[in-house]
């Protein structure tokens, strides 16, 4: 950073630090917020949010090796692949894909799990309670000392939240539909579970909150930003690259967890200000973007049906919480119920009776079996219609209905989770193998993880092609289309990095190619390691410059690692008569193909002949991203 930047980071910082004092003299609170914080956190610190933050940073430095390049961290063994790959399910939660990810989660979880934190509490009893013990007791400390392990203030914050923060990852992660990867399933968990107690505190949180970090972060980082117009690549829209259905699962457990502990507490907060929270919350957060592949670059975006769900969910929820206790049906038209359930088991005990008489003497083990099965209905000891769902009360209905959500979010990933991707492909020209993982470069190749799930979408087939870099490993049941046919036309070159727990290795992608006059390109896609030879992996067909020049045609096509000109002569019908090839001429050079000269002039092929020059090809040229 340059002096200015540091001069503008300093009066940047500055500015906030007086900005609080300042907020903090002229405000006059009820109580002070040191007294606030205390009485719900051990020292007034919510002690559990920093260890998991702490620990989730821990892991993007030092098992993810985001300490060597803090923007491209390992991220491809450490995703929730499938229940035969322990590492990744156990580590999904906790890794991130890249910085941005890293601290978009992390600003998240920085407004809402304090918010969580201080709902659960570490003092359940309430400090003042324990201030007012100390007061009244000399032997308060030897009191304190006997209390249970789950009441022990510092065991709450230093030990049972944590413990709980990484079940619920673990939860996530085994019932997350696809490879995810991310803290954000706990965030939304974190944002269920304080909704539900704080709903207007939390939802302040989390639409300014991490807003208000994240660019303050950006702001000290970077105080003066150079930005330029610049095209990008064609890629898959924004909310095409969101695990909604693990965010979804991670929000109704964090609220499940949250309604449970309000039952214990009998505390029912405010229907109309929980039920705009859910709502809002649901929006905001992109809940209703429902989605699925199409053919080739297609998506599906289910927003008139996902906007439904979410605010049927948001109603429900609501009442899970706020509903009456009292039960569904009316108590008149159970007893109704009742009485007409009793005379019909009195009709049917009769009826039994007058059929064992019926039997006769020759039956008399079976007539005593029968005797004893009636004996036990008219004791109410056989199995019989209870009626027990008549007397479940709106909110026990409406908290049965999102435990029925929750199974069937979570139902889907079962199978698919249990299914074990294949290795490499069998189309791809070449591969690299590092380790235990195969890179190669394939076009129009079933994408495999898409392929687990075989649904169709109005009426078209959902087999979806990858074309890009493909990182494919048996031993870890990975396959992953991880730099996109798209990326490596526009970049020219990407990188891909693999690796595990305590290693890392970077593989080069680079495209080299020429694109005829009015025709597709011909290009060439190479790998190599870090520091290692280039190795061709993909060539794409020839293509004709369309141009003609004397009843020539001038075709780019490539001879093993060369490009070349191939020149066609045809007759009138359009035959080949004669053909003739050329390798490209370095910059600045020149060749002769078919009476035509060839000429490389600032990355344009030129064809002359008698005194007419013709464009029939140019070089690729690609974006460098910042």
């Amino acid at each position: 950073m340059d002096p200015i930047g540091v001069v503008l980071g300093l009066i940047l910082a500055a500015t906030i630090i007086v900005s609080i004092v300042a907020i903090r003299w002229v405000h006059e609170p009820e109580r002070r917020w040191r007294d606030v914080l205390r009485s719900r956190f051990v020292l007034g610190v919510p002690w559990g949010t920093v260890i998991v933050l702490a620990f989730v940073l821990a892991v993007y430095l030092f098992v993810q090796d985001g300490i060597s390049d803090f923007s491209d961290p390992v991220s491809i063994p450490y995703r929730a692949w499938s229940y035969y790959y322990p590492l990744g399910m156990a580590s999904a939660s906790f890794t991130h894909a890249s910085s941005g990810h890293l601290l978009s989660n992390f600003f998240g979880a920085l407004v809402v799990a304090p918010i969580a934190e201080y709902a659960w509490g570490h003092y359940p009893n309430g400090r003042d309670e324990y201030s007012n013990e100390r007061d009244k007791h000399p032997n308060w400390r030897e009191e304190r000392s006997i209390a249970s392990m789950w009441t022990n203030p510092r065991i709450r914050a230093f030990v049972i939240f944590p413990l709980a923060v990484v079940a619920i990852g673990l939860v996530t992660s085994l019932f997350a539909l696809g490879p995810v990867i991310g803290f954000s399933g706990i965030v939304f968990a974190f944002a269920g579970f304080a909704i539900v107690r704080y709903p207007i505190h939390t939802i302040v949180a989390i639409l300014g909150g991490q807003t208000i970090l994240l660019t303050t972060y950006r702001a000290l980082l970077t105080p003066v930003g150079v930005y330029i117009a610049e095209p990008s690549p064609a890629m898959a829209p924004s909310w095409a690259n969101v695990a909604i259905q693990g965010h979804a699962l991670g929000f109704f457990i964090g609220f499940i967890l949250g309604a449970i502990l309000l039952h214990r507490r009998n505390y029912r907060p405010n229907a109309l200000r929980l039920w705009i929270a859910i709502l809002i919350f649901g929006f905001a957060q992109g809940l209703w973007q429902i989605y699925w592949f199409g053919d080739q670059n297609i998506y599906y975006l289910f927003q008139g049906p996902g906007i439904a769900i979410v605010t049927a969910l948001a109603l429900v929820v609501t009442l899970a919480v706020t509903a009456s206790e009292r039960p569904l049906v009316p108590t008149r038209v159970r007893e109704r119920f009742t009485r007409s359930s009793t005379a019909s088991r009195e009709i049917r005990t009769n009826v039994t009776i007058d059929r064992i008489l019926e039997i006769g003497a020759s039956s008399r083990d079976k007539t005593r079996d029968n005797l004893e099965r009636v004996d036990a209905i008219n004791r109410g000891s056989y199995p019989r219609d209870s009626g027990a769902f008549s007397a479940l009360s709106g909110r026990q209905a409406a908290f049965l209905v999102i435990i029925l959500v929750v199974a069937a979010i979570s139902g889907p990933a079962l199978p698919v989770n249990l299914f074990v991707i294949s290795g490499e492909t069998e189309t791809a020209d070449n591969s690299i193998t590092v380790e235990d993982y195969t890179i190669e470069y394939v076009e129009g190749e079933e994408n495999e993880l898409v392929g687990v799930i075989d649904i169709g979408a109005f009426g078209q087939d959902t087999t979806v092609e990858s074309n890009g870099v493909i990182v494919s490993s048996d031993e870890r049941h990975i396959w992953q289309e991880t730099v996109t046919a798209h990326q490596l036309e526009f970049s020219g070159e990407e990188t891909v990095s693999v690796g595990g727990p305590g290693w890392r290795e970077t593989v080069h992608a680079e495209r080299t190619g020429w694109v005829p006059t009015g025709n597709d390109p011909v290009y060439q896609i190479w790998l190599s390691e870090a520091d290692g030879e280039g190795q061709l992996a993909f060539t794409a067909d020839e293509s004709m410059a369309n141009v003609q020049i004397d009843d020539r045609m001038v075709t780019v096509a490539t001879d093993e690692d060369e490009f070349v000109l191939e020149v066609e002569l045809t007759n009138d019908d359009g035959e080949t008569v004669d053909s003739t090839v050329v390798e490209v001429p370095d910059d600045g050079e020149t060749a002769q193909a078919g009476g035509i000269e060839f000429i490389h002039e600032d990355g344009g092929i030129y064809a002359s002949t008698d005194g007419t020059i013709v464009q029939v090809a140019e070089k690729e040229e690609y974006n460098e991203i910042n």
